[in-house]
């Protein structure tokens, strides 16, 4: 791919027909966001709402507002709308803890309806490793770690639960979740899909690919806030026959008779476990809003143009991603290669271009279309080509390592 003019860029900006809503966001002057992937900057909405739950809801309306203010169904609500974002039934998809929690439930759910190994790729996203490896010291259960580079034929009747990202949190590249599915089918291997990297920037279907267990988060793509509460995707033909780990009150069936055996609530509901989070669930409503009437199809085509694009530019100042090419499907990120990529990632921010480094030498960058534009990437290389030009990288208060990278 050539790389285009900023005239170019702009005119694309011109035509774009999701660069209105840029406008609902509110983003620091001057600042170019390049990871949203990471963690999705707020919406204005999102922002009032927040003020409105403090100061209306819990300061006004105090307990009353689990009930007048519709605090005890904001997790369905929230579900709902996460579900059209995935292609599940609406009332298949609650919102309820955090993605690790929720593949600890899953996994564990299903591992004990049928048993045998647990398994996962060795590349895939830490803490899903991490959460199998706890469960399987937990359960006994043998736990097999796929190579990176397995495909579905790796799938055997050995295994019981596998967890796998739709899209992989560096590369990028995106998991053919139907082919996968058959796959499972045929050895009868459930997959519990991350799809964290995919919901709110890609068209995903997951009944017509076959996919009945999913999770993700609430706070990249979808802008629901820093350690926005999770979501959990279960078809309601199964639910009935898994058993929840961590049955807590939410995910009983009458949770206010305070009955003193646990029975569980019917298909995803079971899944809920604690008291819901109202100040993080009343902002990752409002974020949601913002989907209610765009395609999402438009989103990613945007997000690989924007990422097409940005492609193109490292290309030509001679960096090489990790990420599938432009004639490739891709998630709404990616990642170059550079080996003092954390120093040049510091630079970068202090010019006011914010991504991210990944280890070990992983520059990322994320394109939400909601917020971003041609002209945007354009600026955004722009710099990245003057800094590793001038080599102004080097300068030490860029190495200084911080806790989050």
């Amino acid at each position: 791919m050539t790389p285009i003019s900023r005239d170019e860029a702009c005119a694309l900006d011109d035509k774009d027909p999701l660069a209105r809503h840029k406008a609902q966001f509110d983003l620091p002057e001057g600042v170019i966001y390049l990871d949203g992937n990471s963690l999705g900057p707020p919406p204005k909405a999102v922002l009032a709402r927040i003020q409105s739950t403090c100061e209306a809801e819990w300061r006004d309306g105090l307990i009353k507002s689990w009930n007048d203010a519709g605090w005890i169904d904001l997790p369905k609500a929230c579900g709902a709308k996460i579900a059209r974002l995935i292609g599940a039934r609406a009332d298949d998809v609650i919102v309820a803890d955090s993605v690790s929690v929720n593949i600890f439930k899953l996994a564990a759910a299903l591992n004990t309806k049928a048993p045998g190994a647990i398994a996962y790729h060795t590349d895939e996203f830490p803490t899903d490793g991490y959460i199998l490896q706890g469960l399987s010291n937990l359960t006994s259960a043998p736990l097999i770690r796929l190579a990176a580079d397995d495909g579905h034929d790796a799938i055997s009747s050995d295994i019981s639960v596998l967890v796998k990202s739709v899209v992989h949190y560096k590369t990028a590249a995106v998991a053919d979740i139907a082919a996968w599915e058959k796959a499972a089918a045929e050895e009868n291997v459930a997959i519990v899909w991350d799809l964290s990297h995919a919901t709110g920037v890609l068209d995903i279907d997951m009944r017509r690919a076959g996919a009945r267990y999913g999770v993700g988060c609430g706070y990249k793509f979808l802008n629901g806030g820093p350690g926005a509460p999770a979501f959990i995707y279960v078809d309601r033909q199964t639910a009935a026959a898994l058993t929840q780990p961590l049955s807590g009150w939410m995910g009983h069936a009458a949770p206010f008779d305070f009955a003193p055996n646990y029975a569980p609530a019917p298909g995803v509901e079971r899944f809920a476990c604690g008291t819901p989070p109202i100040l993080s669930l009343s902002a990752l409503d409002a974020a949601l809003n913002i989907f209610t009437n765009i395609d999402i199809a438009a989103i990613e085509v945007k997000a690989k143009g924007l990422g097409d694009l940005f492609l193109a530019r490292c290309a030509a100042i001679g960096l090489e991603s990790i990420s599938p090419p432009p004639r490739e499907r891709r998630g709404g990120h990616l990642s170059v290669r550079f080996e003092h990529g954390y120093e040049v990632v510091q630079a970068l921010i202090a010019h006011g271009v914010i991504g991210d480094f990944r280890q070990p030498d992983l520059m990322r960058f994320g394109f939400s279309p909601l917020f971003l534009g041609y002209r945007d990437v354009w600026d955004a290389t722009n710099k990245l080509a003057n800094i590793l030009e001038t080599e102004e990288w080097r300068e030490a208060k860029y190495s200084a390592r911080r806790k989050v990278t």
